[in-house]
């Protein structure tokens, strides 16, 4: 090797253990609906529903939601008796509303278009920093950060970020490591859809918060 070069190796740290999370993610990663086809409507109602609710409990409200409204088109067409009717039992109903809301202002002012950045998808309601940055990975395979209880858990046992700073700080510098982490992985092959969903699959059956 020349005197004085380096040479990036693949399974040096940190980039051996980014490509070994995404590797155990690809083997134990749970079979979802929203998996199969990952494109920006699915993964948006999909992400809407997940909030605050188990996943266990979704899956069957998303396969009938699909159903009915396939596309935001359909979605936006429907009534918001119907789309509360397909809601019902799943909770904090505002985002059904918020959901309904903004399929209609997606047609109306996009044609049906999906934003394509953060600053258009949280432009949309209903959807955060979080919501924006999970439909970004997964659906566009983009580099953006994600962070929901999961994914703060593993990075900041991962990490070993405490809140000794304040939880405005703690905050900040989980989003902050959260997006190095991503751009890394993507650096060293491994998409930032498998990584994200790699860090909330992680969250949810590894690193729980009695793990």
């Amino acid at each position: 090797m020349e005197k004085g070069r380096t040479v990036s190796n693949p399974d040096s740290s940190p980039q051996r253990h980014l490509i070994a999370l995404g590797r155990w993610f690809e083997r134990q990663k749970r079979v979802l609906p929203w998996r199969d086809a990952p494109a920006p409507y699915r993964v948006w109602v999909s992400e809407i529903m997940l909030q605050q609710t188990q996943v266990v409990t979704v899956v069957p409200y998303f396969e009938k939601f699909m159903a009915s409204f396939p596309t935001v088109q359909a979605l936006a067409a429907a009534s918001e008796e119907d789309v509360m009717k397909h809601w019902a039992g799943l909770g904090y109903y505002s985002r059904a509303r918020n959901l309904h809301r903004a399929a209609n202002q997606i047609v109306a002012e996009r044609g049906g278009e999906f934003p394509s950045d953060r600053e258009g998808w949280e432009s949309i309601p209903g959807v955060g920093p979080y919501t924006a940055g999970a439909i970004l990975s997964i659906a566009y395979g983009k580099a953006e950060a994600i962070l929901d209880g999961n994914v703060e858990r593993v990075v900041s046992r991962f990490r070993a970020v405490t809140r000794a700073g304040g939880d405005s700080f703690y905050k900040q510098r989980l989003w902050r490591l959260a997006a190095l982490g991503v751009r890394e992985a993507a650096r060293a092959g491994v998409s930032p859809s498998v990584f994200n969903q790699a860090l909330m699959e992680l969250g949810a059956t590894v690193c729980t918060p009695r793990a």
